[in-house]
């Protein structure tokens, strides 16, 4: 057993701070206490923040590492909570809302970790019903407080936000769902517990309908109707996703010509599938084959549950040391329908599994198994599960804010990439479907390199694809191009891109710097596969720079 560092001391202390400060992370981590309550979001509540992250960086400062460990996590806290500090000292954090990761969505969203098996758990879950009004509250404070300091979300942004509180809202949205359908393992709730629930669905209701009315009056009319966030705003986010700085111009070079490649590659295989086939004739015919399609949501949940649980019998041991406790992964239809699929990871202790979860678009029933198998195991194992998992079940190893806090897009996201990938090179991606689905996931990562910094930094666009300078109305028609999506999925993730500026990029950037650190690594005598994975999970989710300081010295 490591014994505990002051550097971990302070890591912990922050990490303690955290959970005082955000209730929700308590709930994320499965630790009890906090169930009802909320953060502050308001810019008390944001300055609070800030205020930790000074206080653990000056707690920092003479301090030694005992340990290599110790030595990853320095680098690691300095360039994390630094960089939250400058995006705090921007004032952009008070204008966060986009249709995917803002308080807007948060506040809702909690409800999908809380357990329902019990009457104390209903409790809990009516306890933070009735909190959602003074979140909301607080965060209208803030988006009213940007708003005066000039910094207010694309009007696109806050026009689909506006759609989305008002279904939350509404007589059959998601909170009045949540109280008509409570019920425990033993059957309906007691009465007074009930009427407690419903209540707090109310002001739920009510609230959100507050947040909803708010946007339309006051922030709509304020909002820019660009979505670009120009260069400096999106070299900071970019920072932010990747925990690297990176030649935005090179990146965006280099993404073209990933995307050629990938293309090329597509041509190819295509050709397997049926001799002279285009790419779009060979998609056809795969989803024209009955033996790979699948009927309804409780179809694709199960097929998502069995492709899992064989990727982690065939992995475990063999390519990957995989411990008994994260052998389990539940795949399940998310509660939402507003596109995307997801992975949360499992609680701290370990009790509540980590989950995959997927968020069927309403109308949508028909799933094709070739496009989404790659999915699988991006978002499970050897991708976000193992990745995650192995973070939290290292404790003996690693503090709390290396195993629960420390999570930077670039380094998760490039590393699920990398799964995929890597289960292509482990031969489970032979079928010509299967591959083509990889080679079709790997393609929409490397256009959204393109569409992401092209567009937020009004960049030349490719010959190939046009002619001008990037814009969102000729960034839609690149995009149906090259994601392989439903109309409602691509009108999501269109929204997406423009409103969360430098995530997506994150993916397929990160990537390439996981693949770079990798084959300096394999360059070396002495090269085992199996045992750089191992080191390279151990050390969690940290900044790209920091990953590849720790792994190559």
């Amino acid at each position: 057993m490591r014994p505990q560092t002051a550097i971990d001391v302070v890591a912990d202390d922050y990490t303690e701070t955290l959970i005082r400060l955000n209730p929700s992370f308590a709930t994320e981590l499965g630790l009890p206490g906090h169930e009802t309550e909320y953060q502050d979001f308001s810019p008390a509540g944001q300055e609070a923040f800030a205020a930790a992250a000074r206080e653990a960086l000056a707690a920092l400062d003479g301090l030694e590492p005992a340990d290599d460990v110790d030595v990853v996590t320095l680098d690691a806290m300095r360039e994390r909570l630094g960089l939250q500090l400058e995006i705090h000292d921007s004032g952009w954090d008070a204008a966060e809302l986009n249709n995917i990761a803002s308080p807007a969505q948060d506040i809702r969203a909690i409800f999908d970790l809380m357990p329902t098996d019990t009457p104390e758990q209903w409790g809990h879950i009516a306890g933070r019903a009735h909190s959602v009004q003074t979140a909301i509250d607080g965060y209208i404070e803030s988006l009213r407080s940007a708003k005066e300091d000039g910094k207010v979300a694309a009007a696109r942004q806050v026009s689909i936000v506006i759609e989305q509180t008002t279904k939350y809202a509404a007589e059959d949205g998601f909170f009045a769902k949540l109280a008509a359908n409570a019920r425990t393992d033993e059957g309906p709730l007691p009465a007074d517990l009930q009427s407690n629930l419903e209540a707090g669905a109310a002001a739920a209701r009510v609230a959100y309908s507050r947040l909803a009315g708010f946007l339309a009056a006051e922030l709509l009319p304020a909002a820019p109707a660009a979505d670009a966030v120009g260069r400096e705003r999106y070299a900071l986010a970019s920072r932010s996703f990747l925990g690297a700085t990176v030649d935005l111009e090179e990146t965006y070079a280099w993404g073209v010509r990933e995307l050629d490649r990938l293309i090329a590659e597509q041509e190819r295989v295509a050709g397997e599938i049926r001799p002279g086939a285009s790419v779009e004739e060979a998609k056809e015919l795969l989803n024209n084959d009955p033996a790979r399609q699948l009927k309804g949501t409780d179809a694709l949940q199960a097929w998502m549950q069995g492709l899992s649980d064989k990727a982690v019998a065939d992995l475990a041991g063999v390519h990957f040391d995989i411990p008994d406790v994260l052998k389990t992964l539940e795949c399940k239809i998310a509660p939402t329908d507003e596109g995307g699929i997801y992975y949360t990871g499992p609680s701290d202790d370990l009790s509540r599994p980590g989950r995959m979860w997927w968020s069927v678009p309403a109308g949508e029933d028909t799933f094709t198994t070739w496009a989404e198998t790659t999915t699988v195991y991006h978002e499970g194992v050897p991708g976000h599960h193992l990745q995650v998992g192995t973070a939290t079940y290292r404790r003996e190893l690693l503090n709390k804010w290396r195993r629960n806090v420390c999570w930077t897009s670039g380094h998760g996201e490039g590393w699920a990439l990398y799964a995929e990938k890597l289960m292509q090179e482990l031969g489970y991606l032979k079928d010509p479907g299967d591959h083509m689905g990889m080679l079709d996931m790997q393609r929409m990562r490397a256009a959204r390199v393109v569409f992401d910094i092209g567009v937020h930094l009004e960049l030349e666009i490719p010959a190939r694809w046009g002619s001008g300078t990037w814009t969102p109305e000729k960034g839609y028609g690149f995009l149906k191009a090259n994601l392989p999506i439903s109309e409602g999925q691509l009108k999501f993730e269109f929204t997406r891109y423009l409103g969360w500026p430098g995530q997506a990029p994150s993916y397929k950037v990160g990537q390439r710097l996981w693949e770079q650190i990798r084959a300096e690594r394999e360059s070396r005598p002495g090269f085992d596969l199996k045992e750089f994975h191992t080191e390279a999970l151990d050390i969690g989710s940290v900044g790209l720079d920091t990953l590849r300081r720790a792994l190559l010295g």
